[in-house]
């Protein structure tokens, strides 16, 4: 075996494969640290590339999400305000039938018809004050509603589009002008408080429509989001048990790269023997 003293080859190579342990030992720690197998885009550069866009196309999805929630939450909104209307007309109708019958006189009409006059009045303020931050919802402002439910950009698949036409005022309900006052009158207003009733069930119908659209679209948007979650979590998420086992073989190799680096650097001394 050849000795050199102006060239320690063996702890050349010892120190380079120190470094490389050092290295990998570096990563695994990264890795386990941070729980992203990628950590910077050189460790695997196309795999970086798609997790990204994996990661952009998840963010968009639960953006998405939530705009068929508000949209939900504005729908919700009508719906509570007609189910009040709903239970005033049936109130309405209530009084009329009662005020039909001889068993009340004159007097208790009047009281019956104030009775019904306001609850006349709460029907079409309930309809005036119904708004979803600044939008009225129940006054038949024709107003369109797009509804971004998608990450594409494409207006044909991504957006649910919604007209708000519905509208309860007290005068297209046809309430206003009704009265119970007399025996005739509350005879003659109980088919004017069917029809409102079906008015009112359309316009509950046209809401319960477009919430149980918007409802789906929540639930397939949530299906689409985990399953893209799930893809980017395969690329570029850490196999802790791999690179557990990763980083224990690698702190074995420093260890022993450490000591193989001492005894190669005894190497020279070996050949000063030669010399004494």
């Amino acid at each position: 075996m050849s000795l050199r003293i102006g060239t320690n080859v063996a702890a050349i190579a010892a120190n380079r494969n120190l470094s490389q342990t050092g290295q990998e030992l570096q990563r695994s720690y990264e890795r386990l640290a941070s729980g992203n197998r990628i950590v910077r885009p050189g460790d695997d550069a196309a795999g970086f590339a798609i997790s990204e866009q994996l990661r952009g196309q998840e963010s968009g999805l639960m953006q998405a999400r939530r705009n068929a929630d508000s949209a939900i939450g504005l729908i919700q909104v009508a719906e509570g305000a007609l189910s009040e209307q709903n239970n005033i007309v049936v109130r309405l109708r209530e009084i009329a039938v009662q005020s039909a019958s001889d068993t009340v006189g004159d007097t208790e009409r009047e009281y019956l018809d104030t009775e019904f006059q306001a609850l006349v009045s709460e029907a079409d303020r309930i309809a005036q004050s119904t708004r979803y931050g600044q939008k009225q919802l129940l006054v038949g402002t024709g107003e369109n509603f797009d509804f971004f439910v998608g990450t594409s950009g494409d207006t044909k698949t991504d957006v649910i589009n919604y007209q708000l036409d519905s509208d309860t005022t007290a005068s297209a309900l046809g309430l206003s002008g009704l009265s119970v006052g007399d025996q005739d009158d509350a005879q003659d207003v109980l088919q004017d408080l069917d029809e409102s009733l079906m008015k009112l069930a359309g316009a509950r119908a046209g809401f319960g429509a477009i919430q149980g659209r918007l409802e789906i679209a929540g639930n397939n948007l949530e299906t689409q989001r985990q399953n893209v979650t799930e893809a980017r979590s395969r690329i570029a998420d850490v196999d802790v048990a791999e690179e557990s086992s990763k980083l224990a073989r690698n702190q074995v190799l420093q260890e022993l790269g450490v000591s193989v680096l001492a005894q190669a650097n005894q190497s020279p001394f070996r050949a000063l023997k030669l010399l004494l």
